[in-house]
């Protein structure tokens, strides 16, 4: 598997907090933890804010997606709004998580808690090519649940 060197900075306050790791040896997602200095609590339909305590440096020609964990969002019904959110390679500042609760109950946030995962996926650039038509396909303009019987 390919790896990529990426610089990554703890900010003030947050040395106990778990640099993002795979959980498992073909993981693709690096899993996020919440950096909450008390307890947070989201009551159901609430979205918050959440930092993760950590910034980085993507190299250029890279992204890093922000994702929900599949875990919390069968279990507890949370997950993150903006999803997959792109973390740019020109980005510095802090990686936070935009939680909601779908769940019926509040839901606590707790300091080190995993709360989302982040990709890290290699980026091109579009290069537009205007034409006055475009190949034909079978499945043509169909589109939004065009295959449904």
């Amino acid at each position: 598997m390919e790896s990529v060197n990426i610089q990554i900075r703890r900010l003030d306050g947050n040395a106990d907090i778990p640099l993002p790791a795979y959980m498992t040896d073909q993981a693709a997602g690096l899993d996020l933890a919440a950096a909450v200095t008390a307890p947070e609590v989201l009551q159901p339909g609430e979205r918050k804010k959440i930092p993760t305590g950590i910034a980085i440096a993507l190299p250029r020609g890279f992204e890093a997606q922000i994702r929900p964990r599949s875990g919390l969002a069968l279990h507890s019904g949370i997950t993150l709004l903006n999803a997959p959110g792109t973390i740019d390679a020109d980005y510095r500042g802090e990686i936070a998580l935009i939680v909601i609760n779908h769940g019926q109950a509040p839901f606590v946030i707790e300091r080190g808690m995993r709360l989302g995962q982040m990709v890290v996926q290699k980026v091109c650039r579009a290069q537009w090519i205007e034409m006055p038509s475009l190949d034909e396909t079978e499945r043509g303009s169909g589109g939004f649940g065009h295959t449904r019987e």
